[in-house]
Protein backbone atom coordinates (compact mmCIF):
# COMPACT_ATOMS: atom_id res chain seq x y z
CA UNK A 1 0.00 0.00 0.00
CA UNK A 2 1.06 3.34 -0.96
CA UNK A 3 1.28 5.66 2.46
CA UNK A 4 1.76 9.05 2.34
CA UNK A 5 3.25 8.84 5.20
CA UNK A 6 6.23 7.22 4.04
CA UNK A 7 6.78 9.31 0.99
CA UNK A 8 10.05 11.08 1.30
CA UNK A 9 10.45 14.42 2.56
CA UNK A 10 13.09 15.16 0.00
CA UNK A 11 10.39 15.23 -2.62
CA UNK A 12 8.54 18.08 -0.84
CA UNK A 13 11.64 20.39 -0.78
CA UNK A 14 11.98 19.22 2.80
CA UNK A 15 14.87 16.94 4.51
CA UNK A 16 14.92 15.04 7.70
CA UNK A 17 15.75 17.13 9.98
CA UNK A 18 15.75 20.66 8.44
CA UNK A 19 12.25 21.87 9.87
CA UNK A 20 13.35 21.07 13.37
CA UNK A 21 17.08 21.89 12.99
CA UNK A 22 20.22 20.12 13.64
CA UNK A 23 20.71 20.34 17.07
CA UNK A 24 18.37 21.38 20.12
CA UNK A 25 18.20 25.18 20.40
CA UNK A 26 19.36 26.78 23.22
CA UNK A 27 16.04 27.93 25.44
CA UNK A 28 15.10 31.38 25.20
CA UNK A 29 16.32 33.23 28.24
CA UNK A 30 13.05 33.83 30.76
CA UNK A 31 11.04 31.84 28.72
CA UNK A 32 8.63 29.43 30.25
CA UNK A 33 8.32 26.13 30.14
CA UNK A 34 5.42 25.30 26.83
CA UNK A 35 2.29 23.96 28.41
CA UNK A 36 1.16 20.91 26.29
CA UNK A 37 -2.19 19.70 26.94
CA UNK A 38 -2.84 15.89 26.35
CA UNK A 39 -5.41 13.45 27.19
CA UNK A 40 -4.12 10.51 30.24
CA UNK A 41 -4.16 7.28 28.17
CA UNK A 42 -0.56 5.91 27.58
CA UNK A 43 -1.02 6.14 24.20
CA UNK A 44 -1.84 9.71 24.39
CA UNK A 45 0.91 10.26 26.46
CA UNK A 46 3.42 8.76 24.49
CA UNK A 47 1.62 10.35 21.30
CA UNK A 48 2.24 14.14 23.03
CA UNK A 49 5.35 13.32 24.62
CA UNK A 50 6.84 12.27 20.62
CA UNK A 51 5.74 15.94 20.03
CA UNK A 52 6.73 17.80 22.62
CA UNK A 53 10.36 16.49 22.32
CA UNK A 54 9.75 17.83 18.38
CA UNK A 55 8.73 21.41 20.04
CA UNK A 56 11.85 21.12 22.41
CA UNK A 57 13.96 20.89 19.46
CA UNK A 58 11.88 23.55 17.23
CA UNK A 59 11.35 26.54 20.35
CA UNK A 60 14.23 25.51 22.14
CA UNK A 61 11.87 25.90 25.16
CA UNK A 62 10.74 23.54 27.84
CA UNK A 63 7.44 21.55 27.15
CA UNK A 64 5.60 20.43 30.26
CA UNK A 65 2.90 17.86 29.64
CA UNK A 66 -0.48 18.75 31.20
CA UNK A 67 -3.13 16.20 31.54
CA UNK A 68 -6.64 16.49 31.26
CA UNK A 69 -9.80 14.20 31.60
CA UNK A 70 -12.24 14.14 28.62
CA UNK A 71 -15.97 13.22 28.59
CA UNK A 72 -14.52 10.28 26.25
CA UNK A 73 -12.33 9.30 28.52
CA UNK A 74 -14.85 9.28 31.89
CA UNK A 75 -17.93 7.80 29.69
CA UNK A 76 -18.69 4.26 29.35
CA UNK A 77 -21.17 4.20 26.76
CA UNK A 78 -20.15 2.56 23.71
CA UNK A 79 -19.14 6.04 20.63
CA UNK A 80 -21.80 5.79 18.82
CA UNK A 81 -23.97 6.09 21.68
CA UNK A 82 -22.28 9.32 23.03
CA UNK A 83 -21.72 10.83 19.38
CA UNK A 84 -18.10 10.11 18.96
CA UNK A 85 -17.62 13.75 17.64
CA UNK A 86 -15.41 16.13 19.62
CA UNK A 87 -15.72 13.87 22.82
CA UNK A 88 -12.12 13.56 23.05
CA UNK A 89 -11.16 16.97 22.37
CA UNK A 90 -13.45 19.63 23.38
CA UNK A 91 -11.95 19.46 26.96
CA UNK A 92 -8.34 20.27 25.50
CA UNK A 93 -9.88 23.16 23.40
CA UNK A 94 -11.61 24.36 26.18
CA UNK A 95 -8.35 24.14 27.80
CA UNK A 96 -6.43 26.19 25.33
CA UNK A 97 -9.64 28.90 24.71
CA UNK A 98 -8.90 29.45 28.72
CA UNK A 99 -5.40 30.14 28.11
CA UNK A 100 -4.80 26.83 30.46
CA UNK A 101 -2.81 25.38 27.87
CA UNK A 102 -0.15 26.36 25.02
CA UNK A 103 -1.09 23.66 22.57
CA UNK A 104 -3.01 20.73 22.19
CA UNK A 105 -2.05 17.46 20.63
CA UNK A 106 -5.00 15.21 19.53
CA UNK A 107 -5.44 11.93 17.34
CA UNK A 108 -6.74 13.59 14.19
CA UNK A 109 -9.24 11.34 13.49
CA UNK A 110 -10.69 12.01 16.54
CA UNK A 111 -11.27 15.81 15.73
CA UNK A 112 -14.65 17.70 14.29
CA UNK A 113 -14.29 18.43 10.70
CA UNK A 114 -15.49 22.17 11.64
CA UNK A 115 -12.94 24.15 12.09
CA UNK A 116 -13.13 25.48 15.71
CA UNK A 117 -13.63 29.65 16.27
CA UNK A 118 -10.55 31.00 18.38
CA UNK A 119 -8.11 28.01 17.42
CA UNK A 120 -5.42 26.92 14.48
CA UNK A 121 -4.56 23.63 13.71
CA UNK A 122 -1.01 24.85 13.27
CA UNK A 123 0.70 21.38 12.41
CA UNK A 124 -0.19 18.00 11.32
CA UNK A 125 2.99 15.95 11.66
CA UNK A 126 4.37 12.97 9.52
CA UNK A 127 1.44 10.68 9.24
CA UNK A 128 1.90 6.58 11.18
CA UNK A 129 0.55 3.64 9.19
CA UNK A 130 -2.92 4.30 9.02
CA UNK A 131 -3.75 1.06 8.48
CA UNK A 132 -5.87 -1.43 11.07
CA UNK A 133 -4.21 -3.86 13.09
CA UNK A 134 -5.90 -7.72 14.14
CA UNK A 135 -4.68 -8.71 16.68
CA UNK A 136 -5.86 -12.33 17.59
CA UNK A 137 -5.24 -15.60 19.60
CA UNK A 138 -3.11 -18.11 18.60
CA UNK A 139 -1.26 -15.75 16.23
CA UNK A 140 -4.66 -16.06 13.59
CA UNK A 141 -4.78 -13.91 10.56
CA UNK A 142 -8.60 -12.49 10.08
CA UNK A 143 -9.57 -15.07 7.04
CA UNK A 144 -8.14 -18.31 9.82
CA UNK A 145 -10.72 -17.32 12.51
CA UNK A 146 -13.08 -20.04 13.43
CA UNK A 147 -16.61 -19.92 12.55
CA UNK A 148 -18.43 -17.35 14.86
CA UNK A 149 -15.34 -15.97 16.07
CA UNK A 150 -15.86 -12.75 18.44
CA UNK A 151 -14.05 -9.95 17.03
CA UNK A 152 -14.27 -6.97 19.11
CA UNK A 153 -14.26 -3.14 18.45
CA UNK A 154 -15.65 0.05 18.82
CA UNK A 155 -15.80 1.23 15.51
CA UNK A 156 -19.19 1.12 13.32
CA UNK A 157 -16.57 1.83 10.76
CA UNK A 158 -14.68 -1.21 11.41
CA UNK A 159 -17.70 -3.83 11.90
CA UNK A 160 -19.59 -2.76 8.79
CA UNK A 161 -16.12 -3.44 6.69
CA UNK A 162 -15.24 -6.65 8.92
CA UNK A 163 -18.64 -7.90 8.61
CA UNK A 164 -18.61 -7.22 4.64
CA UNK A 165 -14.94 -9.08 4.47
CA UNK A 166 -16.16 -11.98 6.13
CA UNK A 167 -18.83 -12.30 4.16
CA UNK A 168 -16.89 -11.96 0.84
CA UNK A 169 -15.24 -14.78 2.07
CA UNK A 170 -18.03 -17.14 3.66
CA UNK A 171 -16.72 -16.62 7.05
CA UNK A 172 -18.95 -15.61 9.57
CA UNK A 173 -17.93 -13.86 12.56
CA UNK A 174 -19.35 -11.38 15.66
CA UNK A 175 -18.63 -7.98 15.94
CA UNK A 176 -18.87 -6.95 19.61
CA UNK A 177 -18.93 -4.03 20.67
CA UNK A 178 -16.15 -2.52 23.41
CA UNK A 179 -14.46 0.21 24.97
CA UNK A 180 -11.42 0.71 26.71
CA UNK A 181 -7.38 1.25 26.18
CA UNK A 182 -4.95 -0.19 24.23
CA UNK A 183 -4.11 -2.74 27.34
CA UNK A 184 -8.15 -2.93 28.19
CA UNK A 185 -8.78 -4.56 24.36
CA UNK A 186 -6.21 -6.47 24.32
CA UNK A 187 -7.07 -8.06 27.40
CA UNK A 188 -10.19 -9.32 26.04
CA UNK A 189 -8.26 -11.80 23.76
CA UNK A 190 -5.55 -12.44 26.10
CA UNK A 191 -8.05 -13.81 29.20
CA UNK A 192 -10.05 -15.23 26.27
CA UNK A 193 -13.55 -13.26 26.37
CA UNK A 194 -12.90 -12.86 22.54
CA UNK A 195 -10.93 -14.43 19.90
CA UNK A 196 -9.70 -10.88 18.57
CA UNK A 197 -9.95 -7.71 18.80
CA UNK A 198 -9.33 -4.60 15.96
CA UNK A 199 -6.93 -1.64 16.51
CA UNK A 200 -4.83 1.27 14.93
CA UNK A 201 -1.37 -0.01 14.00
CA UNK A 202 -0.42 3.72 14.56
CA UNK A 203 -1.03 3.59 18.54
CA UNK A 204 0.31 0.00 18.70
CA UNK A 205 3.68 1.85 17.14
CA UNK A 206 3.80 4.46 19.17
CA UNK A 207 3.55 2.70 22.57
CA UNK A 208 5.63 -0.19 21.65
CA UNK A 209 3.11 -3.01 20.84
CA UNK A 210 3.14 -3.82 17.13
CA UNK A 211 4.66 -6.97 17.43
CA UNK A 212 1.67 -8.37 18.85
CA UNK A 213 -0.48 -7.68 15.99
CA UNK A 214 -1.60 -10.80 14.36
CA UNK A 215 -2.36 -9.51 10.96
CA UNK A 216 -2.03 -5.65 9.52
CA UNK A 217 -5.07 -5.21 7.24
CA UNK A 218 -5.00 -3.89 4.04
CA UNK A 219 -6.65 -1.32 3.53
CA UNK A 220 -8.32 -3.20 0.30
CA UNK A 221 -10.31 -4.96 2.85
CA UNK A 222 -11.04 -2.28 5.26
CA UNK A 223 -10.32 1.39 5.40
CA UNK A 224 -9.40 3.55 8.08
CA UNK A 225 -10.57 5.70 9.53
CA UNK A 226 -10.51 9.60 8.10
CA UNK A 227 -7.32 11.01 9.64
CA UNK A 228 -6.20 7.66 10.33
CA UNK A 229 -2.39 7.71 11.83
CA UNK A 230 -1.98 11.70 12.11
CA UNK A 231 -1.54 13.68 15.03
CA UNK A 232 -2.94 17.28 15.36
CA UNK A 233 -1.53 20.06 17.23
CA UNK A 234 -3.48 22.81 17.83
CA UNK A 235 -2.93 26.03 19.87
CA UNK A 236 -4.64 29.38 20.35
CA UNK A 237 -5.15 31.77 17.08
CA UNK A 238 -4.24 35.30 19.75
CA UNK A 239 -0.45 33.38 19.65
CA UNK A 240 0.32 33.60 16.04
CA UNK A 241 4.07 33.30 17.01
CA UNK A 242 3.85 29.94 18.15
CA UNK A 243 1.50 28.68 15.62
CA UNK A 244 4.18 29.97 13.26
CA UNK A 245 7.04 27.88 15.45
CA UNK A 246 4.45 24.94 15.14
CA UNK A 247 4.04 25.02 11.86
CA UNK A 248 7.96 23.73 11.43
CA UNK A 249 6.28 19.95 12.30
CA UNK A 250 4.01 20.56 9.42
CA UNK A 251 4.20 17.71 6.79
CA UNK A 252 3.03 19.13 3.75
CA UNK A 253 1.71 15.93 2.41
CA UNK A 254 -0.06 14.16 4.97
CA UNK A 255 -1.95 17.80 5.52
CA UNK A 256 -3.43 17.66 2.41
CA UNK A 257 -4.17 13.74 1.92
CA UNK A 258 -5.81 13.79 5.42
CA UNK A 259 -7.68 17.28 4.19
CA UNK A 260 -9.06 15.41 1.18
CA UNK A 261 -10.17 12.10 3.79
CA UNK A 262 -12.05 14.99 6.30
CA UNK A 263 -13.52 16.78 3.34
CA UNK A 264 -15.13 13.76 2.12
CA UNK A 265 -16.20 12.94 5.68
CA UNK A 266 -17.78 16.51 6.11
CA UNK A 267 -19.56 16.13 2.79
CA UNK A 268 -21.36 12.94 4.06
CA UNK A 269 -22.37 15.02 7.08
CA UNK A 270 -20.75 12.22 9.57
CA UNK A 271 -19.48 11.90 12.70
CA UNK A 272 -16.59 10.14 13.68
CA UNK A 273 -18.76 7.45 14.89
CA UNK A 274 -20.51 7.44 11.71
CA UNK A 275 -19.18 3.86 9.45
CA UNK A 276 -17.00 5.87 7.13
CA UNK A 277 -13.44 5.05 6.22
CA UNK A 278 -11.50 6.57 4.05
CA UNK A 279 -7.93 7.27 2.64
CA UNK A 280 -5.58 9.21 0.79
CA UNK A 281 -2.67 7.39 -0.89
CA UNK A 282 -0.01 8.38 -3.37
CA UNK A 283 -0.27 6.31 -6.65
CA UNK A 284 2.50 6.19 -9.39
CA UNK A 285 2.77 4.60 -12.87
CA UNK A 286 6.25 5.30 -13.34
CA UNK A 287 5.72 8.64 -14.90
CA UNK A 288 3.03 10.64 -12.72
CA UNK A 289 2.78 10.37 -9.44
CA UNK A 290 -0.91 11.19 -8.59
CA UNK A 291 -3.55 11.32 -5.05
CA UNK A 292 -6.07 8.48 -5.04
CA UNK A 293 -8.57 8.91 -2.38
CA UNK A 294 -11.03 5.40 -1.49
CA UNK A 295 -13.84 5.83 0.27
CA UNK A 296 -16.69 3.56 1.88
CA UNK A 297 -19.88 4.12 3.51
CA UNK A 298 -22.02 0.89 5.22
CA UNK A 299 -24.01 -0.51 7.19
CA UNK A 300 -22.78 -1.91 10.60
CA UNK A 301 -24.11 -5.58 9.61
CA UNK A 302 -21.84 -5.24 6.65
CA UNK A 303 -24.92 -6.18 4.23
CA UNK A 304 -24.26 -2.90 2.30
CA UNK A 305 -21.34 -1.07 1.26
CA UNK A 306 -21.01 2.02 -0.96
CA UNK A 307 -17.03 1.60 -1.68
CA UNK A 308 -15.70 4.21 -4.31
CA UNK A 309 -12.13 6.01 -5.27
CA UNK A 310 -11.24 9.11 -7.07
CA UNK A 311 -7.59 10.09 -8.06
CA UNK A 312 -5.73 13.34 -9.41
CA UNK A 313 -3.06 15.55 -9.25
CA UNK A 314 -1.93 16.11 -5.74
CA UNK A 315 -3.53 18.81 -4.10
CA UNK A 316 -0.93 22.01 -4.26
CA UNK A 317 -3.30 23.76 -1.52
CA UNK A 318 -5.80 22.73 1.38
CA UNK A 319 -8.65 24.22 -0.73
CA UNK A 320 -8.08 21.32 -3.72
CA UNK A 321 -7.78 19.13 -1.14
CA UNK A 322 -11.03 19.56 0.33
CA UNK A 323 -12.58 19.78 -3.72
CA UNK A 324 -11.31 16.11 -3.91
CA UNK A 325 -12.90 14.96 -0.80
CA UNK A 326 -16.37 16.59 -1.59
CA UNK A 327 -16.38 15.41 -5.50
CA UNK A 328 -16.03 11.53 -4.05
CA UNK A 329 -18.95 12.28 -1.34
CA UNK A 330 -20.93 13.79 -4.06
CA UNK A 331 -20.25 10.42 -5.85
CA UNK A 332 -20.47 8.23 -3.04
CA UNK A 333 -24.18 9.98 -2.29
CA UNK A 334 -25.53 9.44 -5.66
CA UNK A 335 -24.78 5.76 -5.27
CA UNK A 336 -26.72 5.96 -1.99
CA UNK A 337 -24.60 6.32 0.74
CA UNK A 338 -26.63 8.16 2.56
CA UNK A 339 -29.05 5.85 3.50
CA UNK A 340 -26.43 3.70 5.26
CA UNK A 341 -24.97 5.98 7.92
CA UNK A 342 -27.86 5.36 10.33
CA UNK A 343 -27.24 7.43 13.60
CA UNK A 344 -25.47 10.50 12.73
CA UNK A 345 -23.35 12.62 14.75
CA UNK A 346 -23.57 16.18 13.09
Amino acid sequence: MNNPASAPQEALGVTPGEALGDHLREQPPGAPPLRLGTRRSKLAMAQSGMVADQVRRLTGRDVDLVEITTYGDVSRENLAQIGGTGVFVSALRDALLAGGIDLAVHSLKDLPTAAPEGLVLAAIPVREDPRDALVARDGLTFEALPPGARVGTGSPRRMAQLNAWARSHGLSVETVPIRGNVDTRIGYVTSGKLDAVVLAAAGLNRIGRIAEATELIAADAVLPAPGQGALAVECAASNPELAAQLAGLDDPLTRVAVTAERSLLAALEAGCSAPVGALADLVADGQTTELRLRGVVGTTDGTSLVQMSITGPVPASDDEARALGRELAAEMLAKGAAGLMGERAL
